[in-house]
């Protein structure tokens, strides 16, 4: 069995907010192509047009019909990006006979050597988060490695060593740091909008959270909120009233 480094003081991971995630699946198409021929790549895709399609993604977006609890929260559409939490204490690390999975003492990253997997499979068994992928072709574990080719990488511009999943993401949902700095920006996001842990319950200590939805309110409570307001198009600048012109035909 493989033991874990002390904790590091740099946690890196993944701040994904829920609100404002709308399940396009960019994370997911990114992480795939940079990964494809990363260090991890290449990402196979084995009969992917055909009836029972197969591969290995790192991020995969699940999406839910959320039931209306109340005025206060409708019914709604909930996209849940899923991938590897980057935990403090992982279970696939624990578990695994040939030291081929391992957490980075100076960062906190989990990562895969794919020369020492014998793809025994004890790393998926043992993730309840699912975030391991086996590669049928390749006979190994895959998993999210923040893209640690890419955030390390001197030879980009610095606005680009981020992952790539993070990158992306058209809404800005994704954000990446480090979680173990409380002064860090995605620390501060965490702490304002009331970050969560997943399953913390199990133990694993993951570093990545989610943001939660903020409150909705149903269309016709909603409008009751709204002032009558009336435009002056006389107090508009001569552009603008033109404008209105043109649009008002």
């Amino acid at each position: 069995m493989t033991s874990l480094p002390p904790p590091s003081k740099k946690k890196l991971g993944l701040v994904i907010d829920l609100d404002t995630c709308v399940g396009c699946h960019a994370c997911a198409v990114a992480c795939k192509e940079w990964n494809a021929g990363g260090i991890a790549g290449p990402l196979t895709d084995e009969n992917p047009y055909g009836k029972d399609p197969f591969g290995v993604w790192f991020n995969r977006v699940h999406s839910y019909e959320v039931e209306a609890l109340d005025a206060a929260q409708p019914a709604m559409t909930l996209h849940f990006p899923r991938s590897c939490l980057h935990c403090e204490t992982p279970a696939c690390v624990s578990v695994c006979p040939t030291g081929a999975s391992y957490k980075r003492a100076e960062d906190g990253i989990v990562l895969v050597d794919e020369d020492k997997c014998i793809g025994c499979k004890l790393c998926s068994w043992a993730c309840p988060y699912g975030a391991r992928e086996y590669s049928e072709v390749e006979g190994v574990m895959k998993k999210c490695t923040l893209c640690v080719d890419r955030i390390y990488n001197e030879n980009i511009p610095e606005e680009s060593r981020q992952p790539a999943c993070v990158q992306a993401c058209p809404t800005r949902a994704r954000h990446f740091g480090d979680l173990g700095d409380e002064d860090s920006a995605v620390s501060k996001l965490v702490a304002e909008r009331g970050g969560v842990a997943l399953m913390p319950e199990l133990g694993y200590a993951p570093v990545n959270r989610y943001l939660p939805p903020r409150a909705r309110r149903a269309g016709a409570a909603f409008d009751t909120l709204l002032p009558d307001e009336k435009l002056d198009v006389e107090k508009l600048p001569p552009m603008l009233r033109w404008l209105d012109r043109m649009l008002s035909r």
